[in-house]
């Protein structure tokens, strides 16, 4: 038995719709990266921080730092 609490929106509604028409919606599948897509991501991850980091000028990183710091400590609270 499912517990309703635990579920998410969109799988309330699939589960209303699917009793509204009488049956299962088709199946679209999942969306899948291709495998050369994702280490290509992946390596372009690991290097670019440090590839940026050398890029950059003390004075430009610092102020990329003080831009980051005045919005993190002028971020209003929810």
């Amino acid at each position: 038995m499912n517990n309703r609490e635990d579920e998410d929106f969109a799988t309330n509604a699939l589960r209303v719709v699917e009793q509204a028409i009488g049956g299962k919606l088709a199946d679209g599948g999942e969306h899948r990266n291709s495998p050369r897509a994702v280490a290509a991501g992946s390596r372009g991850g690991r290097k670019g921080g440090t590839a940026r980091a050398t890029a950059l000028t003390p004075a430009q990183r610092s102020e990329i730092a003080k831009k980051a710091a005045k919005s993190r400590w002028n971020r209003s609270p929810d």
